[in-house]
């Protein structure tokens, strides 16, 4: 398969702890960075060993890559992604794909009318744990699916305490960083859509007044199937876990909504409690390597921009019933 020319959009943390090594170990070239403050992309090309940064978008996009990983802002994603498309590059977007549902629509139909493929970052489907419970559910091992449960709290390093407790523009909060992800991954594991979303939110004092720092919330799925989440910013000692239970037995997966190959998955029937073979790999790459299979027309990206979509359309109804204490549809 072919490697990748990519750029960064973004001098992201997330960039620098995760997407970078996994583009490189994926084969991909990483030729440019754009960034709107110069220092900042200066030197994040100079720490990373990358030729070129810019301030400058359409420069950038201009230059010869595939590729490109959008890690800015929220708010951001929207303008550079509909950019990118319109200049035949393919691209990797964190999540959420955008802060308003209609314009991460417009960047799913921008992506298709260029012809280039558009996938949304979740990583959570990369996990071996994840991968285990939803090839479990389909063989039929717990019965009929009633419920599953994710627990996605714990504590925001003092690095990322930013503009995710600050700054309701660009997407602050614990639903549209952490809320999101539990959609898309219940959506995965179930393989199926939501239908309903009831939440409320808490602010514990670690965000400004207005934005959320922990969230609980029940999602109805359109088969019957309920869904609930806890996330936050600020418990220390929880351990992260999701579990799926039916009419003839349980998948308990513990340690698992992180970004590290980790975690168990036990399964639990009549016939006793039964550790799940796992074959972990680092999360990105996986990520990356579906994405690259999907350039090259063979399947699609783990999680694609029609997904990052309907995960979104899950955070914003959450972010309304805690508005109005109210059970909100979700549109098809």
């Amino acid at each position: 398969m072919k490697s990748l020319r990519w750029g960064l959009i973004g001098a992201s943390t997330i960039g620098r702890e995760r997407v970078i090594d996994a583009i490189r170990q994926t084969g991909g070239e990483i030729s440019s960075v754009f960034s709107t403050d110069s220092q900042r992309g200066a030197a994040y090309a100079n720490e990373f060993g990358i030729s070129w940064s810019t301030t400058d978008l359409g420069d950038f996009l201009n230059s010869p890559i595939d590729a490109v990983y959008i890690s800015t802002t929220n708010d951001l994603h929207h303008d550079q992604c509909i950019a990118a498309a319109k200049a035949g590059k393919h691209i990797l977007c964190e999540k959420p794909l955008a802060t308003h549902l209609a314009d991460a629509v417009n960047m799913v139909t921008a992506c298709k009318a260029a012809n280039v493929v558009l996938a949304t970052n979740h990583h959570l489907r990369g996990a071996a744990t994840h991968c285990a419970m939803r090839d479990a559910i389909k063989a039929g091992k717990i019965g009929k699916p009633l419920a599953i449960k994710v627990v996605h709290a714990g504590y925001l390093p003092v690095h990322l305490q930013g503009w995710r407790l600050t700054n309701p523009t660009a997407g602050a909060g614990a639903i549209l960083d952490l809320t999101v992800h539990d959609a898309d991954l219940m959506r995965f594991v179930l393989d199926d859509d939501a239908a309903s979303v009831s939440a409320t939110v808490q602010n514990s004092g670690m965000a400004i007044a207005g934005v959320e720092d922990a969230a609980m919330g029940v999602i109805t799925f359109r088969s019957g199937i309920l869904g609930q989440f806890h996330d936050g910013f600020t418990t220390k000692y929880v351990q992260t876990s999701v579990e799926v239970h039916g009419d003839s037995g349980s998948l308990i997966a513990t340690n698992c909504m992180t970004q590290a190959p980790i975690g168990d998955v036990l399964l639990r029937t009549a016939e006793g409690e039964t550790k799940l073979q796992l074959q972990h790999e680092n999360l990105y790459v996986r990520t990356i390597n579906a994405f690259k299979s999907a350039i090259a027309g063979n399947g699609k990206p783990l999680s694609t921009g029609e997904d990052g979509v309907a995960s979104l359309a899950i955070a914003l109804a959450a972010l309304e019933s805690a508005r109005t204490h109210s059970v909100v549809s979700i549109p098809a």
